[in-house]
Formats: C-alpha cells, structure tokens, sequence
C-alpha cells in the first residue's frame, strides 16, 4: 500500500502514460462511427496495432466457417451454478482451491465432443482453456500455485485432448483465455495493489505463451475477461495489459491465428455476446455472435432452459445475412459429458444443415441489405441466397445490376416464377412450400 499521497499520484500518471499513447491509435472517424451504432459490439475501441492484424486472405477460412461450438468447463461444472460461482457467491479462493482434488472427469471424452460438434454442422471449437476462477486445464508451469489439471486430482493435460481430437475430425481449433484471475486482490486494486497485480499479468502472459507454443496450430485465440475490476471496457484496461507486446509475441508463435478483441487490442473480430437478437443492417467487419445453448448459465447448469430449434436458426441466418459467425456453447457437466438435451438439440441444427448449409458456409452478406424479421440475403459466386422470416405472397427485393436467370426453392429445387427491371425482383412465392422454420431462396445471376 501506498502511504504518500504524492508518491500514489506520480505512480497513476506512470502506469497510465501506455494508456494514453494507445489511445491516439485508436480506430478514427468513420471507423468507429461504422461500428458504434451496433451498441453490442465489443471491441470497437480497442487499441490499433500496425501490421498485427490478419489479412483478408488469412481471414478467409473463419469468415467461411461461420458456425462454431463454444465450450465453458472447468471446476465450477462441480457444483452446477454456472462459471461465475466462486465471485457470485464469494467463495474465498484457498475454498475454491479445494475443488480441484474432486475434479477427475472420468468420461471426458474429447474425441466425442468433435464428434457432436461435427453432427451439428460447426466448423471450429473453442474451448475455455482458463477461465476467471485461474484453473488452467493444461499442464502450466506458468500457473500461479500450480492450480491445473495436470497437477491436481485429475492429472490431464485437456488442452492437449482437446486439440488432437479437433484436428481429427478437422475443425478448427480455439482456445479461450481470461487473463484476469479472481484469485489476485491486485485484479481489483491493480494500482494500489501493484506488485499482486504484476503477478496476475506475468502469469498471463507465461500461460499465453504456453498455450500458443505448446499445442500445434492454433486457430483462434479467443480472450475475455481483459478489463480490470469488472469495471469499464478491455482497451481501458490496455495500459495494464500492454496488448500489442502480448498479442506481438503471439503472433511470434501463430503467425495465422484469428484473435478476439477482448485484450484491449482491437483483435481480427469483433464480439457480439448473449441472446439479444441480431437486428439491422450489414455489419462492415469480420464480427461473432457467442451466446448460449443453455440460457440459464454458459458453465454446466442442471436447470434446462434450452433455446428451440427455431431461435438458433433464426439468430444463425440473422447473424450470417450480416456477415457474422455464430458460435454456441454448451457446458459439459463435471464429468466432461455435454449433457444430451444439448447434443438432441444440436443433431437437429446439423440436420438443417444438411438441407440447407449452402446458403451458409462460405457466403458473404448482400447484395441486399436485411430487413428486420422478413429477410436477408447472402451470395457465394453466382448465387444469392435468400432467407425468409416470413413468407409473403411475393417478394419484392431491389435493383439489381445483374441479370437473374433462374429463382428455386431450397432444398427441393422447385421453380419459381419472379420478374426483373429497373424498379427492382419481384418474385412469386404462390408454389412455395416453406421450411417452417426459415424459408430459402436461391437466385441463380448471369
């Protein structure tokens, strides 16, 4: 603790100056103006790094992808009252701690996690290799206390599960980091408690590096948690977490990983987080919708609130029409099983998938843009892909500078009759037998 009042002053203005040097970098103009309108949107503000940010090109596969499975796991999945028990309810962290000798997941089987993910037609996992409670579920030599998986009751390096079995079904793989850690006071107080603080941020930055240097290829490294004290947003935080020397040395070691923004630098997406609907027009970046398949709590909860079958389309074609990704989570329960309601529900969502996944993977937003809860529209080569959230008698879209040759029905093919000129398509939806829950058009351009 400080005592001198002058002494606490100059060391605020110290630790701050990074801070305010990342500030002038910020995203400018009409680039912040572009996303603050989308006021779910995280990391708008992050702080801007030259040449750290993927190209498009090295962009392309995750913009392809567009749906992933999102896993919270770790020992708050003992008690079953979500990933934020230990600060909710106040457990005191050498209490907590003592889970860690009950952890030994006997029918954690990661290969079977793939298994499910790949049925329910996602791309890429991301598995939450540490969360806010500080247990790491990889051998971490870097771990404060050494409080990890591999040195507690378990003796299981996940990580390393969890990536082999991504790679073997050929998803891509995605690890989730919190660099905060509720065990730290100095989280709370970082400048009063300084040194505490200093502890939590090397920790970081060891696991960080072992996580990217330990595992193979990494596809996506997705960071939460990086403001401080639960307060403001990650790139206030930025003057602590210098994220442009962290993300720097990750890119020393995954030259091509996709990074989140939660770090306080701006990362190569933006984040759209929890159930609110995705509404409004095309979102002009690379952005991820995350919520959860069970909306009682992200971590493993036996209080079942499961989204349909309907919301999770609906939200996955609202999310793509405007050039996103969606990623779900499910919660496997302490004994690493996903519980299956969560895996009858996903099999559904690969069903469709399997009708309908053309007007998904690899498209891209427009040419038109959405209209709230009638439709939106995505394109891939010669084809635009319409989704309808409700189905008129005809379809009235704009102009379009390109000819239509062709209007089917997915998946049966049935034709159907529409008209063009310059005040816009009309097409005639009198033969359209709908998929109850979204209807899908293709337009076949010269």
């Amino acid at each position: 603790m400080i005592k001198n009042s002058n002494s606490f002053i100059m060391l605020c203005l110290v630790m701050l100056l990074p801070f305010f040097q990342v500030a002038a970098q910020d995203l400018t103009g009409d680039e912040v103006k572009s996303l603050e309108k989308y006021s779910a949107i995280k990391g708008a503000h992050g702080i801007v790094v030259p040449g750290l940010k993927l190209s498009e090109e090295q962009m392309k596969w995750w913009q392809d992808a567009k749906f992933g499975m999102f896993i919270h796991w770790g020992l708050y999945a003992i008690e079953g009252k979500g990933e934020w028990a230990m600060f909710n309810n106040k457990i005191p962290a050498e209490e907590y701690a003592k889970l860690a000798e009950t952890f030994n997941p006997q029918h954690f089987d990661a290969n079977q996690w793939a298994k499910v993910a790949k049925e329910a037609g996602m791309q890429y996992m991301v598995l939450t290799a540490r969360h806010h409670d500080g247990f790491a579920l990889w051998d971490s030599p870097s771990s404060y206390g050494d409080f990890t998986s591999y040195t507690t009751a378990a003796h299981r390096d996940f990580v390393k599960e969890y990536t082999e079995a991504c790679r073997d079904v050929g998803l891509g793989v995605g690890l989730y980091y919190s660099p905060m850690d509720w065990r730290f006071p100095g989280y709370f107080k970082p400048l009063e408690l300084a040194e505490n603080a200093a502890l939590m941020k090397k920790q970081g930055y060891g696991q960080v590096e072992e996580l990217m240097k330990n595992y193979g290829e990494i596809d996506i490294l997705w960071y939460d948690g990086g403001w401080l004290a639960h307060s403001g947003s990650d790139a206030d935080a930025a003057w602590f977490w210098e994220p442009d020397k962290l993300n720097t040395m990750v890119r020393s070691y995954q030259p091509d990983v996709v990074v989140s923004p939660r770090s306080g630098w701006e990362g190569d997406f933006q984040c759209n987080e929890g159930r609110k609907p995705i509404t409004g027009p095309i979102i002009p970046t690379p952005w991820e919708k995350c919520l959860n398949l069970n909306q009682t709590s992200w971590g493993y909860n036996p209080k079942q609130n499961l989204m349909s079958l309907k919301d999770i389309i609906v939200m996955l074609v609202n999310t793509v029409d405007r050039g996103g990704n969606m990623l779900l989570n499910v919660g496997p329960d302490a004994q690493g099983v996903i519980p299956a309601t969560h895996i009858e529900r996903l099999k559904e969502v690969g069903d469709w998938l399997q009708q309908y996944g053309e007007s998904i993977y690899g498209t891209r937003p427009g040419p038109f843009e959405p209209i709230d809860n009638v439709y939106g529209t995505v394109q891939k080569g010669n084809q635009i892909f319409v989704h309808l959230l409700e189905v008129p008698e005809t379809l009235q879209l704009p102009p379009l500078n390109k000819k239509v040759v062709a209007c089917k029905q997915m998946p049966f093919g049935t034709a159907l009759n529409f008209a063009q000129n310059e005040n816009g398509i009309t097409v005639f939806l009198n033969n359209l037998n709908p998929d109850p829950i979204v209807g899908t058009l293709v337009l076949e351009v010269e």
